[in-house]
C-alpha cells in the first residue's frame, strides 16, 4: 500500500487548463534551405516542450495551407494535416517532423514560401512559422545534344543520368549558367564544351542537393554527388572559363587524343572536392591559367604524358571525407624508361604555382632527364632548385584561409603569407593578369604565387567562403 503511493505521487498525470500553462518550441520559425520545386525536401523537425509539472492537451494543431505547395507533418509519430487532443505529459516533449514540395513559382530567382502551424492549448493560440525558397529548373533526362547549342539564364538545369555532347558539335554554357547533377548523373563529351563564365558571373556545375548536410553547413562540401565530366578521345578544343565546378565523383578526365592540338583550356576556375581526383589527363593537350584544384583522396590532378601548362594555379589538398592516399601533382610517363616507343613523354611547366596541403606535393621521383619545368612555385617541403626546379620557395607557406574543422576552403592568401611578391611577372600569361576575383595580380608590385592575389586583411576581417 505504501508503494502504491508512493508511485502515484511521483506521477503527475492530471491536466493543466490554466491559460498561462502553454507550450514552448525549440523554434520560433522552422526554416528549410533552397528547395527545388516539385522535389520532396530533406526531413526537418522542432520540438515541443510542456515545461509544467502537469500535463497539457493541446486541443488543434493545424496548418494554415497558404503555401504554394504543401508541407507534409508528423507529430509525435503520427501523420496528418491536423490534430487533436495531442497530450504531453509534464515536463515532457514531442517530436514535429516536417517536409515539404513547393509547386513552381513562374519565376528564375527563388521565391519565399511560408506557412504556419497553429497550436491551440487550454485556449491559447501560438504558432511556428515554416519558410522554405522554391526554386524552379529545367529538368533534362538522359539528353543528348546533337545539334551546336546554348544554354543560358539564372533558373538552374538539373541533369538526370547522364548528358552527352555528341561528335562535332559544341555546348555553349553562357555566363552565369548552372548546371546540376542527380547522383550519378554525369557529363560525356564527345564534342566541344565551351563553359563561358565572367568575372562574378560564373558557371556553376554542382550537385542537385541544395539541404544542409550538418548545422548551417550546405552539401557543397560533400563529393561524390554526381559522376563529373569525362572528354573522349574525339572530344577536342574544349574552354573553361570561370567555372566553378565541385562535388564528384571523378572530377574531369581527359582521354587521350595526341597533343596535335588543344584538349582542354581552363582560366580563372575551380576544380574542388572530389572522392577520387579533380583533375586526370592521359596523354593529352591541357593547359590552366589562374586556377585552384583542390581536395581529392587520390592525387589532386593526375597527369599521364601529354603537354601541360600550368600557370598561376593553386594545388590544395585538405580532404576531409578520408585518407589521402596520393601526392598533390602525380606526374607519370616522363621519362624515357616509360616510354612505349610510340606515345611523346610528357612536356609540362608549372610556373607561379603553390603546391601545398595535408600531402606530399608531388609524386616521389626524380625529374632529372624529363621535359619538366617547375618554375617560381612555393612547396611546404624542404628541396632545393636543379634543372628542374627553377627560384622556388621552399619549406614555405601559404597561409590560406581553410580551416578544415570548420569546413571553410578558402585558398585565398593571409597576410604574411610566402607567397606574396615572390612570383615571377614574366611566367604569368597576360590574359591572367586579374585573380578570379577580379584582383590585378600587379596591385602590389611584384606578383604573387598561387590563383589568388593577396588583399590585406584589417584586424576585424574574416575570410568568406570561395561561392560564387
Amino acid at each position: 500500500m505504501l508503494a502504491a503511493v508512493a508511485l502515484t505521487s511521483c506521477i503527475e498525470d492530471d491536466f493543466t487548463t490554466s491559460s498561462s500553462d502553454t507550450l514552448e518550441f525549440s523554434v520560433d520559425t522552422l526554416a528549410f534551405d533552397t528547395v527545388l520545386t516539385e522535389e520532396g525536401t530533406a526531413t526537418r523537425r522542432f520540438t515541443v516542450y510542456n515545461r509544467h509539472k502537469k500535463m497539457l492537451n493541446i486541443s488543434s494543431i493545424t496548418l494554415d495551407g497558404n503555401t504554394g505547395g504543401r508541407f507534409y507533418v508528423n507529430v509525435d509519430g503520427v501523420s496528418g494535416s491536423s490534430f487533436s487532443n495531442v497530450e504531453i505529459r509534464g515536463e515532457d516533449s514531442i517530436l514535429v517532423f516536417v517536409e515539404a514540395t513547393l509547386d513552381p513559382t513562374g519565376n528564375d530567382l527563388p521565391i519565399e514560401i511560408e506557412d504556419k502551424m497553429r497550436f491551440i492549448t487550454n485556449g491559447v493560440e501560438q504558432q511556428v512559422v515554416i519558410t522554405a525558397w522554391g526554386q524552379d529548373a529545367t529538368r533534362l533526362h538522359a539528353p543528348t545534344i546533337d545539334t551546336d547549342t546554348h544554354l543560358s539564364g539564372i533558373k538552374p538545369y538539373v541533369i538526370y543520368d547522364t548528358m552527352r555532347v555528341a561528335e562535332g558539335v559544341t555546348l555553349t554554357l553562357d555566363a552565369g549558367t548552372t548546371l546540376m547533377f542527380h547522383d550519378k548523373a554525369a557529363m560525356v563529351v564527345d564534342g566541344t564544351l565551351l563553359t563561358m563564365g565572367q568575372q562574378g558571373n560564373e558557371i556553376n556545375l554542382r550537385g542537385d542537393r541544395l539541404d544542409n548536410v550538418v548545422g548551417g553547413t550546405d552539401y557543397d562540401i560533400m563529393s561524390g554527388q554526381w559522376g563529373g565530366i569525362i572528354f573522349t578521345a574525339a572530344s577536342t578544343g574544349n574552354e573553361m572559363r570561370y567555372t566553378y565546378m565541385r562535388g564528384s565523383s571523378s572530377g574531369i578526365t581527359v582521354d587521350s587524343t595526341g597533343i596535335d592540338s588543344r584538349k582542354l583550356y581552363l582560366f580563372n576556375s575551380v576544380l574542388h572536392n572530389s572522392s577520387s581526383s579533380v583533375l586526370t589527363s592521359h596523354h593529352a593537350w591541357v593547359e590552366a591559367e589562374g586556377c585552384e584544384f583542390s581536395d581529392a583522396p587520390n592525387a589532386v590532378v593526375s597527369l599521364t604524358g601529354g603537354y601541360a601548362r600550368f600557370a598561376q594555379c593553386t594545388f590544395a589538398n585538405y580532404y576531409l571525407f578520408d585518407v589521402v592516399r596520393g601526392s598533390i601533382l602525380t606526374l607519370a610517363y616522363l621519362l624515357p624508361d616509360e616510354s612505349d616507343g610510340n606515345t611523346p613523354l610528357m612536356d609540362a611547366h608549372f610556373d607561379n604555382c603553390i603546391i601545398y596541403g595535408n600531402a606530399s606535393e608531388i609524386s616521389p621521383g626524380d625529374l632529372t632527364g624529363s621535359s619538366v619545368l617547375v618554375r617560381n612555385c612555393l612547396f611546404g617541403s624542404q628541396g632545393s632548385d636543379d634543372n628542374n626546379f627553377l627560384n622556388c620557395v621552399w619549406e614555405g607557406d601559404p597561409l590560406f584561409f581553410t580551416v578544415r574543422e570548420k569546413y571553410l576552403f578558402d585558398y585565398r592568401l593571409k597576410n604574411e603569407s610566402d607567397a606574396i611578391g615572390t612570383g615571377d611577372p614574366s611566367l604569368c600569361p597576360a590574359e591572367a593578369a586579374t585573380d578570379r576575383y577580379g584582383v590585378n595580380r600587379y596591385v602590389h608590385g611584384n606578383i604573387d604565387i598561387g590563383a589568388y592575389t593577396w588583399v590585406e586583411q584589417k584586424e576585424d576581417d574574416t575570410a568568406t567562403t570561395q561561392q560564387p
